[in-house]
């Protein structure tokens, strides 16, 4: 399971993470560019904001990806997630998950729901329906391919949500940008670690 990070490594992160975004554009392969226009160019409303973060991985895409699909199991690398439960479905499509948070941030719970699975184009929607967080109408696309050059296996997660009254665009995408960030990385670690013990079956659906 991922190591848990405390509130005072998620601000540094978040200022960390405004610099970056204010000071170095990030360049996108071709590959990121087709599955940008593919799966990540989301319509925004008037009120709303949304982003893509991408994270590289030294892991053989099966393996990320039998990581990343466990809906009922997102503490395995998410490490704001303290605990997780299914209400409703078996962790395909439809199924609907209520998270428990890390204490530190401003929610405690969370009600999301498995728009999409797919495994053969390693695509995954996710909606959350509820909680008591400030994150209204956010949905999230992950999505996983290999990069012919190299063969890296990349992750990009984008969002769209609704800007809450009392915030900025600014401030809504910062916050989401870090969580995802954050996760991502450990992501990585997670599935490197693996690959270099050679482990493929560490959860139970094997794509290998």
């Amino acid at each position: 399971m991922a190591a848990k990070l405390n509130t005072t490594e998620l601000s540094i992160n978040m200022q960390q993470n405004k610099h970056i975004s204010l000071t170095k554009p990030q360049s996108r392969s071709a590959g990121e560019e087709a599955m940008k226009v593919l799966h990540h160019s989301h319509r925004l409303s008037a009120n709303q904001c949304g982003s893509v973060v991408t994270q590289t991985i030294q892991a053989p895409l099966p393996l990320v990806w039998s990581v990343v699909r466990q809906f009922e199991e997102p503490q395995a690398y998410k490490q704001f997630v303290k605990n997780c439960g299914l209400s409703s479905g078996d962790g395909g499509a439809g199924s609907v998950r209520e998270l428990t948070v890390v204490s530190g941030l401003p929610a405690e719970r969370s009600i999301e729901r498995l728009e999409r699975l797919d495994d053969e184009s390693h695509v995954m929607v996710v909606s959350i329906i509820g909680g008591d967080h400030k994150l209204v109408n956010y949905r999230s696309t992950t999505t996983l391919h290999k990069e012919e050059c190299g063969g890296e296996t990349v992750v990009m997660e984008s969002y769209v949500v609704d800007i809450p009254p009392d915030s900025c665009e600014e401030d809504t995408c910062l916050f989401a940008d870090t969580i995802i960030g954050c996760n991502l990385k450990s992501l990585a670690k997670l599935t490197e670690r693996m690959a270099c013990n050679h482990v493929s079956s560490y959860f139970p659906h094997s794509f290998f």
